[in-house]
């Protein structure tokens, strides 16, 4: 039976990926974003994947235009099974460069874009008392990196109130499930659109993964949401644990790799280049950004993420198979 499913920032980057992984296996999809010309062309890819699609465009900073959008996609397309808040945005800037308003800006889209979704999802779910809702957080949930305080801050914002909502549903015994995606750099065409005070463009810190990397796990979390979390590729897990671990040292790594590891040195920042943080860049971006031939196709962490009872059988093997060379070795001594 196929689900009704939400996407938000549904016109590009992993939003698009998404919506094209939930396509195949048939799916209802609400599609959410700003920009119309990439909400069609969304839309499009959905009917030619064999799915069924309706788009509206919306700011998710309003919420009063996500509960509409909420209303509309359940008159359309049936009862929301799986919300995914996805859209977001950022600004590339050291914190003296920023203003109040852009900081104001990203917060609103990022964070309450998040919130704004939640809040009309559980409007739907709680009185069903099921349903799932996906956050797509980030590493940097966990661990900020210069350059991207309003996003960082937007992201940590998001885990926390994650947690309290978890906490309350799991208090009043509901049936909704809530569960957060931690994503590593991504290729998408956010690079070339986001607001960037700098005078280089901007890449995502490597090792960088494909936007159909994160649509698995993201589809993966719809299918699991017990899973709680999921950490996408091992450089989510290297920023997570160390940070954990030795959160100094990993202040004075990120001081110098994290400052420059984001910025293009031989290609510079045109001052004219046009940025979505308050309208839609016009056009039709995709889900790629321009660093294909530098990104990765599979996450190996992500396999063993999902693949758990393959890993546990594996890793049982393995030992088996040393004990009985062990024994072998000493009957023969």
């Amino acid at each position: 039976m196929s689900r009704t499913i939400v996407i938000t920032g549904a016109s590009a980057g992993v939003g698009r990926a998404t919506a094209r992984r939930f396509a195949r296996e048939g799916a209802r999809i609400g599609l959410l974003a700003r920009g119309v010309e990439g909400l069609e062309a969304t839309r499009r890819e959905v009917e030619e994947l064999g799915g069924e699609a309706h788009l509206v465009s919306c700011d998710v900073a309003d919420a009063g235009g996500v509960e509409a959008a909420a209303v509309e996609f359940e008159e359309v397309l049936g009862p929301i099974d799986v919300w995914i808040n996805n859209a977001m945005a950022t600004v590339m800037a050291p914190v003296r460069m920023l203003t109040p308003e852009e900081i104001l800006r990203v917060t609103e889209v990022t964070y309450l874009g998040q919130v704004h979704g939640t809040m009309a999802a559980l409007r739907r779910m709680r009185d069903r008392d099921a349903g799932v809702i996906v956050q797509v957080g980030s590493a940097l949930a966990y661990r900020g990196i210069p350059l991207q305080s309003a996003y960082c801050g937007a992201k940590h914002a998001i885990q926390g109130f994650t947690e309290s909502l978890r906490s309350e549903l799991l208090h009043d015994g509901s049936g909704v499930k809530l569960v957060m995606v931690q994503m590593p750099a991504l290729n998408t065409p956010q690079f070339r659109w986001a607001l960037n005070k700098l005078p280089y463009a901007s890449q995502p810190v490597p090792p960088i993964y494909q936007p159909e990397v994160a649509a698995d796990a993201i589809h993966f979390a719809a299918a699991h949401p017990d899973r709680r979390e999921l950490w996408v590729g091992a450089s989510t897990y290297e920023a997570v644990i160390g940070n954990r671990v030795a959160p100094g040292v990993v202040d004075h790594v990120l001081a110098e790799r994290g400052y420059t590891g984001q910025l293009l040195q031989d290609e510079a920042n045109p001052p004219d280049q046009p940025n979505n943080l308050w309208a839609p860049v016009e056009g039709d971006f995709g889900a790629h950004g321009v660093f294909d031939d530098r990104s990765r196709r599979f996450s190996p962490a992500l396999w063993g993420t999902t693949h758990r009872g393959a890993v546990a059988v594996g890793i049982a093997a393995l030992l088996g198979v040393g004990l009985g060379a062990a024994w072998m070795a000493r009957a023969h001594t």
